[in-house]
């Protein structure tokens, strides 16, 4: 073992090396981080943002249930057995395949998008504060932060998460495993006292299926026109969405960074707690805060989960937001002090990932992110999803093609340019069809990913005939 390989398994995170069989963790520990993760503040964004695009009661909870089962197969079948075969690191793997050069710019794009992400998370808990401090706080449509209130709260919340981030994975998981229990049980009170709330003030008859099902298209998810800049949502935008919502952690392969520490591949499947416990749950859950509180006045669209929660909870309900935004961007600050680690591998990862979560704080400063975030986690996925079509196809078919993977580190290379053609390509192709709209932005990553795989096999073939030729030879 090399001394810099030394330092990293004393530190428990091996960012250049394979996690080793002492260090690989439990079902348990992927369970918890993931229903912290995804039952968490941006929920409490979510939720709401599916109100203000007009979606309907049956295409809500039925696009909700196949993308969120879409969303655990991709996790399952397609990110852990790589991740629980490499046990690499997403940028050390791609490293392998791309060259470090290329790998440093893809690495750029992760760690910034993973810190605007993460921002948004500290936004909802910045808004719970507010509540209690009684500052003005921003609106659906501002940009820029409205009160020094505001921009204290965010550096406050994203300090505090920074460090904890900082202190690495497994830090992370044991505060997500803290954390998760109590608020699933809040985030469940939130729909039950909001849907309380909801039809003892509409004074609704409810006494059967019938007539649930006529209160919640009338009363919660109405199917109606979207509010002003909003997108239409159908059966296939919320199928789509929930899918591939967090397509950079699945099919973008963002999340090998985290199964590699896993001790069986199907621990893929504890990803079922987030979507369904999150993903579903708390969606709905916090549907139902929005429309009591348009119920009350439709004039109040703002989304600011503070006050939404605060309305029907109380106390706990602000504890709540600001425990489910740090649960949520610990590990999206982690992932991207990874990616901005691998950039600088003889920095400090702990130094790194300390200095992340402080950029953090000052993009949360600015709520346009999170008052986006539908949009926002669409292109974010779009963007760095060719990198997961051409790790999975340098792991599971250039060999079989007669074609070498890890291509960049068999060479030598420190810039492969059939992986990177292949990204930038993709990325044209798939702006340019939803610039046309061919396609909306919510579906482009699917004929995406298959692009690049294409293009991927093409390009190497290309790239790789000569070298392999006389390597025979």
């Amino acid at each position: 073992m090399t001394e810099e390989n030394s330092t990293e398994a004393s530190s428990g995170e091996f960012e250049r090396e394979p996690v080793p069989k002492k260090s690989q963790l439990g079902f348990k520990n992927f369970f918890g981080m993931y229903a912290g993760e995804h039952c968490a503040g941006t929920e409490l964004m979510i939720g709401p943002l599916f109100i203000a695009a007009g979606v309907s009661a049956f295409d809500l909870l039925a696009g909700l249930f196949v993308g969120n089962l879409l969303a655990v197969l991709s996790w399952t079948f397609v990110t852990a057995p790589i991740a629980t075969k490499a046990r690499l690191t997403l940028y050390y793997q791609l490293e392998k395949i791309c060259g470090r050069n290329l790998v440093i710019v893809y690495n750029l794009a992760n760690g910034i998008a993973f810190c605007f992400l993460a921002g948004a998370m500290v936004t909802v808990s910045a808004t719970a504060v507010g509540v209690w401090f009684k500052f003005p706080m921003p609106g659906l449509s501002d940009v820029y932060p409205n009160s020094i209130g505001w921009v204290i709260a965010t550096l406050a919340v994203g300090a505090a998460i920074a460090v904890v981030a900082s202190y690495g994975y497994k830090t992370v998981s044991r505060i997500a495993n803290i954390a998760a229990p109590w608020m699933v049980l809040v985030f469940v009170a939130f729909g039950v006292v909001a849907f309380k709330m909801l039809v003892n003030e509409q004074e609704a008859n409810i006494n059967s299926v019938g007539t649930l099902w006529e209160f919640l298209n009338t009363s919660i998810w109405k199917g109606g026109a979207p509010l002003e800049g909003a997108t239409k949502f159908t059966f296939w935008h919320v199928t789509f969405f929930a899918w591939f919502c967090n397509m950079a952690m699945h099919i973008g392969m963002s999340d090998l960074s985290v199964f590699r520490f896993a001790k069986k591949s199907w621990y893929g499947i504890a990803t079922s707690s987030g979507m369904y416990i999150g993903h579903f749950m708390a969606w709905i859950a916090a549907s139902l805060l929005y429309a009591l509180q348009l119920s009350r006045d439709p004039s109040a669209t703002d989304v600011l989960p503070g006050p939404l929660a605060h309305s029907v909870a109380g106390v706990a309900g602000l504890i709540c937001v600001i425990v489910a935004g740090w649960t949520t961007a610990n590990p999206t600050i982690y992932r991207a002090g990874l990616a901005f680690q691998a950039i600088m591998p003889n920095a400090s990862r702990f130094k790194v990932t300390l200095g992340t979560g402080l950029i953090v704080a000052i993009i949360a400063m600015f709520p346009f992110i999170a008052m986006k975030l539908l949009g926002f986690v669409a292109i974010y996925g779009l963007i760095l999803m060719p990198m997961g079509a051409i790790i999975v196809v340098d792991f599971y078919l250039l060999e079989k093609l007669g074609l070498k993977s890890y291509f960049a580190e068999w060479k030598g290379l420190k810039f492969y340019w059939a992986p990177g053609v292949t990204w930038f390509l993709t990325l044209a192709i798939c702006v340019t069809l939803v610039k046309t709209g061919t396609i909306g932005l919510y579906f482009a990553s699917l004929p995406g990913w298959f692009i690049a795989a294409v293009l991927y096999v093409t390009l190497s073939k290309i790239a790789q005939s000569s070298s392999i030729k006389a390597a025979n030879s």
